[in-house]
Parts: structure tokens; sequence; C-alpha cells
């Protein structure tokens, strides 16, 4: 018999990403319409090690929607990796008589609340909350679409640049993991070539495809570069081996960085976390605990937290062809 959730606690933990705070948003107007009340967890598991905790009402999430990062902030936790840690955070929740959680992040945040969930039988709920996509059970992760609109809007500016001057450029992007952002934003942006972990294109056959589009007749190149590609150690020792190899080219290497993270959310990041958001107290009211809720052929579907965190989000091959073909 699963026990009745009269106050639902949220956190934000590990990197922020645009529609954390429509997520929470979402949360705490969700156990508002429910008659439930909800707490806000500040700074993610450190936080709830501290009891850094403030009671959270539909007007005080009111005008965050639109705004990127996450109200609640965020922080890595490595105390809350001890057993030690994870006592002190589970006894403040008993005192501050918090019967549930809903954690929004990454891979990292959903291992830290399964773990919670095995040793306290904890109800947990996650939201995923990264802009790199790579978490297995979604097709759409919070921050995702709002990233691969900076990207893109970003590259069409350095276009510009490359145009006017002749120039090669490679753009990195985040994805130590996963090429998701570089694959999109690259056919979006209509990039000469794309660099990604889950395709190792190689350093001959990245000189032959620029080759290529020089014979062509095309006078400037952008080639984007996830952060986790395997061809060089990183995008400078690319930017080297080209130009000693293909001198005719004046390379320029820009890295994006944590531009990419910030910003104000999508239209379709806010609707996506307002209906996660809604989906994951729901679940918890019904009984469910120990998933993820995420999105599947548009669809708001639940994953356990365990196979969301050992399952592999996989490129899509088909847009691998797309990219190909687009180059030409």
């Amino acid at each position: 018999m699963p026990k009745t959730i009269k106050k639902i606690g949220v956190l934000t933990s590990g990197g922020d990403a645009p529609g954390m705070n429509a997520a929470i948003r979402s949360v705490v107007r969700t156990c508002a319409y429910h008659n439930i009340e909800c707490i806000g967890i500040y700074r993610g598991y450190q936080g709830m090690i501290e009891g850094d905790f403030k009671e959270m009402g539909p007007r005080s999430v009111n005008n965050i929607v639109n705004k990127g990062g996450t109200i609640l902030k965020s922080a890595r936790s490595k105390e809350f990796m001890t057993a030690e840690g994870r006592q002190k955070a589970h006894q403040h929740l008993i005192n501050s008589n918090v019967d549930a959680l809903v954690v929004i992040g990454g891979d990292g945040t959903f291992t830290g609340a399964e773990i919670f969930n095995n040793e306290f039988d904890y109800p947990v709920m996650g939201i995923p909350g990264t802009i790199d996509n790579d978490i297995f059970g979604t097709s759409h992760t919070l921050g995702y679409d709002t990233a691969l609109n900076t990207v893109v809007e970003v590259i069409d500016k350095i276009r510009d640049t490359a145009s006017s001057h002749n120039r090669l450029f490679f753009v990195e992007v985040m994805g130590r993991d996963a090429g998701h952002i570089a694959l999109n934003a690259g056919i979006g942006a209509g990039a000469e070539e794309i660099l990604i972990p889950e395709d190792n294109l190689g350093l001959e056959r990245l000189l032959e495809s620029l080759q290529k589009s020089k014979a062509s007749g095309k006078s400037s190149s952008i080639v984007v570069v996830s952060e986790g590609d395997k061809i060089g150690k990183n995008v400078f020792e690319l930017k080297d081996y080209v130009e000693e190899n293909l001198p005719e080219y004046d390379v320029r290497v820009s890295v994006l960085g944590h531009m990419q993270r910030g910003g104000s959310p999508s239209c379709f990041d806010r609707v996506l976390a307002s209906r996660l958001g809604v989906k994951a107290v729901e679940s918890l009211l019904e009984g469910k605990s120990n998933f993820m809720v995420g999105l599947l052929s548009d669809k708001v579907a639940l994953t356990p937290l365990e196979q969301a965190i050992k399952g592999k989000s996989e490129i899509d091959k088909e847009l691998l062809r797309v990219s190909d073909i687009m180059s030409t």
C-alpha cells in the first residue's frame, strides 16, 4: 500500500539547462492543483543534506517560465555520495514532513535518486534536464531544443565571417559523450562536416572532404565538432593538422562553451517542462516511484530510473545520412 503523499520536494542538480525553471513551476503548480504542499530544495542534494528548504506556492513561481538557469540553484555534492550524507538528507526530509521527491537533472542526478530510493524506500521521480540530450527513455531532454537554437544562431553569425574572409571554421559544441547537438545543429546551419563521438570520420576522410569542398568552388567551410569527438585530442589539434596538410585554408576555431546552456528556453522546452512536471507529480500521487518521465513518440511516458541511467541514447542514423547528402 503506497503511502499518502501530502508534501513533495523538488530540486535541480548537475549542470543547469534552459527549461529547468519551467519544470519547477510545473511541479509547484501541479502540487497546488492537487491541494498538496511543495518544498523547494536549494543547491540540489547538498541543500537536501543541509536542510536548505523553502515552502513554494503558485505565486512563488510567477514569471520564471521564460527564464534560463534554475531559481533553486544547482550544485554537485560529494557528501551525498556517502551513506552518511544521504542519511542526513533523509532525516531533513523526514523532519520537514516531505513525503516524495522530484529531481530535475541528468544521469548523475538520477543515480543519486535511485540509490536514495533503494536505501530508504523513498518515493522519487526524475525529470531529464540536460542540453546534451543523452538520456535513455526520452527523445528530448529539457534544454536540448533551446541549446540547438542557440548553436544554430551562433554558427549563422560565424558563417558571415567565414564567407567574408574565405576561412575554415571549426566550431566546437557541447556533447562529451553524445553528438546530438553537433549533428542536428550542423545540419540546421548547413555545416560542411560534422564530427561526433558516435561516428569516427577519421583525419584522412576529413581532409578528403575539405579538399572536395574546395574543388567544388566553396570559398569557406564550417565544421561542427562535438567536444567528445575522438578524431583528435582536441579541436585545436584538428586545426593544426588541417593547416599542415591543407595550407590553402585559413583555419580558425570557435569554442562555444557555456553560452549553449544559457538563455530563455524555447517554446518547445517550456511546453515539455510543463508536461513532464505534471506527469512527475501525478505519478507520485498514483503511488509510482523510481521512474523518469520523458517524451517518447510525442507522448509522456515513464522509464525506470535504472534503465534511464544505464541505457544508451542512440544517434539517429538517418540524420547521419542526411548530413552526408547535404554536405555534397
